[in-house]
């Protein structure tokens, strides 16, 4: 299984040449990968630009942090490739309206890293802060971070 954080379509080619699967990110790969891309995580920015250039237009803009999610629906999941079990397919559908209904947090405790650090205790919620500097891999995780500058 192989997966990214770039919008990059060499994943899901690199997979489908060698006949593994893959999950996209950013946007439905499934063109790229026939065979190979499961899914893909799409990020929806087309109504937020809308507002954004509005806003500019009407004299209102102002400089902001976004960190929009599937509850302001900028993330969705992508069509499934027919192989996937309907199953699973509701159980990922379900697991996500969950996530934009606020019933389930992704990074709640423990989070462990892949050298076997607890990085956040169990039944606690990582923040969007701490999220954001995630310095290391969770376990499970083959690999190191670069060393930082």
């Amino acid at each position: 299984m192989l997966t990214h954080h770039t919008d990059s379509t060499a994943v899901v080619q690199a997979a489908e040449a060698r006949k593994v699967y893959a999950i996209g990110y950013h946007s439905d790969m499934s063109k790229y990968g026939p065979n190979a891309h499961l899914t893909a995580v799409t990020h929806q920015w087309g109504a937020y630009y809308s507002k954004t250039v509005q806003d500019a237009i009407d004299g209102k803009w102002k400089p902001d942090n976004v960190w929009g999610g599937i509850k302001e629906k900028m993330i969705m999941m992508g069509p499934f490739n027919p192989i996937v079990p309907r199953s699973i397919q509701d159980k990922v559908n379900q697991t996500a309206a969950d996530i934009g209904a606020g019933k389930f947090h992704p990074f709640t405790g423990p989070v462990v890293d892949n050298q076997g650090k607890e990085r956040l205790a169990a039944g606690k919620v990582m923040s969007d802060e701490v999220l954001s500097r995630m310095d290391y891999y969770v376990e499970g995780v083959q690999g190191t971070l670069p060393a930082s500058k």
